[in-house]
């Protein structure tokens, strides 16, 4: 076993994660990339008023403020 200074090796530890995650994160943004979309005609959503049509502009069957 090496010989060093107590408190070096969870620095050395600690090190070692972040760079793991760094490569999970990295090759997984990396096959993400050369994959593509999931969904290729998904476009975002636009400015649009939300739920034009319903009452109270949320689910259709929920007003705001009904009471029941």
């Amino acid at each position: 076993m090496e010989t060093s200074e107590p408190g070096t090796r969870p620095h050395r530890v600690l090190t070692g994660f972040v760079l793991l995650l760094v490569l999970v994160f990295g090759g997984a943004f990396a096959l993400g990339r050369a994959v593509g979309p999931v969904a290729p005609g998904l476009r975002p959503a636009t400015g649009g008023t939300p739920g034009t049509g319903h009452p109270g502009g949320g689910m259709p069957g929920h007003a705001a403020g009904a009471a029941r």
